[in-house]
């Protein structure tokens, strides 16, 4: 095989029971069924950029891919429910039964920290749904689950941090407050005339819209505005992360997530895919999705702090319009930095999501692994450059 180990740089990501495999030109999903077999499915991706020529340009190429991406991760996760959960026996069967599960598991490969699942909650079925439902891609759950985890992600990621930062730098005096406003109400006197004589209390309710307004008077971002509202976000992440990997259902995910890892340093190793080779691998990944969080973070302080209006809703709909920007500078920054992993740069920007994949990540067992190398292994079949045959070896990548 003449391809370059670059051309064929895997990803994935944890899914319920299971891990999805990304190659450039392919994806598989496979998952473990409560009988223990391994049950499996894989497809070509789309090349947009082949039907859509400009989305080939820098910037631009970045947002195709996170959203590609965010369709396919909420695919994974809706595939592996329905083939993880048992049906529960009810009396309501002939109702779609869903449950709240994370999608904060991103997976490394060509965009790192933007190609995994979206941080937050989504939902996924507890029933069992028809094959041709999820073949569809485009049912009304997917895109019920993705509408879900974006309004919830701008909720949390975007307008709380933006509404909290703004209320501390007028409450620590750090910008221009509003005049207070009296918890009083002057009352004219008898005769109607101007002339006040006693004071009357304001409602409690008028009261406290009154101090609501005060701390959200709108505050001109700055660069410090904008590190503290990145910091706030990043601590509702942490706080989000820190909480899922108490629940054991989710502890098993990321377990999932270190096998994901496993089978993909095996495979940039030249190793032949086992078990065996796998185990010994490294769970923490530079190139996870978490050691970006980072790129992402200083991106959009600077977007922030030069595109900035003297309007909290003004402010919020430019972070929403720059979203996608943000997502295209940062899949270019990781494109360039992924090209010099043994750089200083690179290892400065991920280690600190490396420190943070000794939670997001945990040791998987053998059974696991196994899981994640069949992922691979049938994604790495649909590459066009690999054309593999059945029961034909894997080839390793090449340096």
């Amino acid at each position: 095989m003449s391809t370059p180990e670059r051309d064929l740089i895997v990803g994935g990501q944890a899914v319920i029971e299971g891990v999805m495999m990304r190659t450039p030109n392919a994806y598989a999903i496979a998952v473990r069924k409560p009988d223990g077999t391994i049950v499996n499915t894989a497809a070509r991706l789309p090349k947009w950029s082949d039907k859509y020529p400009i989305l080939k340009l820098p910037v631009l190429r970045g947002g195709a891919v996170l959203v590609q991406s965010m369709g396919l991760g909420i695919k994974a996760l809706n595939y592996s429910a329905n083939e993880a959960f048992v049906e529960i026996e009810d009396a309501r069967t002939e109702n779609v039964k869903v449950a709240l599960s994370p999608a904060v598991i991103e997976g490394e490969g060509d965009f790192a920290g933007l190609t995994g699942a979206v941080p937050g909650l989504i939902p996924v079925p507890t029933q069992k749904r028809s094959r041709d439902e999820l073949k569809k891609g485009t049912t009304a759950a997917a895109a019920g689950s993705i509408v879900f985890a974006l309004i919830f992600n701008i909720l949390l990621f975007v307008a709380a941090p933006l509404l909290l930062t703004n209320a501390l730098f007028i409450a620590a005096g750090w910008a221009a407050a509003p005049q207070a406003v009296s918890s009083t109400a002057p009352v004219p006197a008898a005769d109607g005339s101007p002339t006040v004589t006693e004071a009357a209390p304001v409602p409690w309710y008028e009261n406290a819209w009154s101090n609501v307004r005060w701390y959200l008077h709108p505050v001109r971002p700055s660069v410090a505005f904008n590190l503290i509202d990145g910091l706030i976000r990043m601590t509702f992440f942490l706080i989000m992360i820190v909480t899922f990997s108490l629940l054991k259902d989710i502890r098993r995910v990321f377990e999932y997530h270190g096998a994901e890892h496993k089978t993909v340093f095996t495979w940039e190793a030249g190793l032949p895919l086992t078990v065996e080779n796998a185990r010994p691998q490294p769970r923490q990944h530079p190139r996870c999705g978490t050691s970006f969080l980072m790129v992402v973070m200083i991106v959009a302080i600077v977007l922030f702090s030069v595109i900035k209006f003297d309007s909290l809703v003004l402010n919020f709909l430019i972070r929403l319009a720059l979203m996608p920007v943000v997502a295209g500078i940062s899949y270019e920054i990781i494109r360039l930095s992924a090209k010099k992993e043994s750089s200083w740069i690179f290892k400065m920007m991920t280690r600190p999501g490396v420190w943070l994949q000794n939670i997001t990540t945990q040791e998987p067992d053998d059974q696991q692994l196994e899981v994640a190398i069949e992922a691979l292994k049938e994604s790495l079949k649909l590459e066009p450059k690999l054309e593999l045959q059945p029961g034909e070896p894997l080839p390793a990548p090449l340096s």
